[in-house]
């Protein structure tokens, strides 16, 4: 089975960061991977936008009714520990 997309283009992009962190680039190859990086950055973005669509198509209410349910974005969870509060379950 081949590797996901994303893994590859997030795998991609962390290589990209190191050589650009580690320095010794010329300025035209440091431009050419900024760019490529950007590229690399804007799919993982989109694959994970399209991600969260689908997790909130697939959230299930207490009555096991498919319901859509925005998710929480970090830092909004207040106090909730594991995604059932209020009888909501995720599967």
């Amino acid at each position: 089975m081949a590797e996901p997309k994303f893994e590859k283009d997030l795998e991609k992009l962390e290589k990209l960061v190191e050589a650009l962190e580690e320095g010794g680039l010329s300025l035209d190859d440091s431009l050419k991977k900024f760019e490529e990086g950007i590229k690399l950055s804007q799919r993982c973005d989109k694959a994970l936008n399209a991600a969260e669509k689908k997790i909130e198509v697939l959230t299930k209410n207490a009555d096991g009714d498919m319901a859509a349910k925005p998710l929480k974005a970090d830092g909004d969870d207040e106090g909730e520990s594991d995604g059932e509060e209020d009888g909501e379950l995720l599967f």
